[in-house]
């Protein structure tokens, strides 16, 4: 029996490899070859991303003045704060004219003679007592006729005090928008 003779040649089938062929890498090459971003970082990708939250918030504003449930922060959501909001935004409210009063009462009080300021500043506070006064009265009716709306047991936390805190906010500036007119007061 002849033992094969070793040739110079690495490629014949009849010499087996040792090893896998190649060196092995250093832990530092391991690592480097590994590494990746977690987000990718091209200039498309992050102009990509921009513009598709620039869409989500505009979807979401639009659908929060609007009105719909699933774009609503969780103290808007509900059928019984809806009818709050429509209820409010039907009617007038002395409270919805204090900023603007304010507004009038600094403008005032920039005249140089005293007297002006004065009688501004009684008139604003007597405005603030008639308007805190409004929205105590709103208060109380508005908890008496959602419970009979949707039943004294059924009835949900804070609505008196919601519908006081939008009918201190000017109409136009209220979020969600005011879906009925003024007078169209909910069934």
């Amino acid at each position: 029996m002849a033992t094969p003779t070793p040739s110079t040649n690495d490629e014949s089938p009849e010499t087996p490899v040792v090893g896998k062929g190649r060196a092995t890498p250093s832990r530092a090459e391991q690592e480097a070859a590994r590494r990746r971003p977690l987000v990718a970082n091209t200039k498309e990708a992050r102009a990509a991303a921009k513009v598709q939250m620039r869409e989500q918030r505009e979807r979401a504003q639009a659908g929060m003045a609007a009105g719909e449930d699933k774009y609503l922060p969780p103290r808007d959501k509900g059928p019984q704060r809806r009818w709050v909001r429509d209820y409010v935004d039907a009617g007038w409210h002395l409270s919805e004219w204090v900023m603007a009063l304010m507004v009038v009462v600094i403008l005032v009080s920039l005249v140089p003679d005293p007297t002006f300021s004065f009688y501004a500043f009684v008139g604003l506070w007597g405005f603030i007592i008639l308007a805190v006064l409004d929205m105590v009265i709103l208060s109380g009716r508005v908890k008496k006729k959602v419970a009979e709306k949707f039943g004294k047991d059924r009835l949900e936390k804070g609505l008196g005090w919601y519908a006081a805190m939008r009918s201190l906010q000017m109409r136009f500036m209220r979020l969600p928008k005011p879906q009925v007119k003024r007078g169209q007061y909910p069934a």
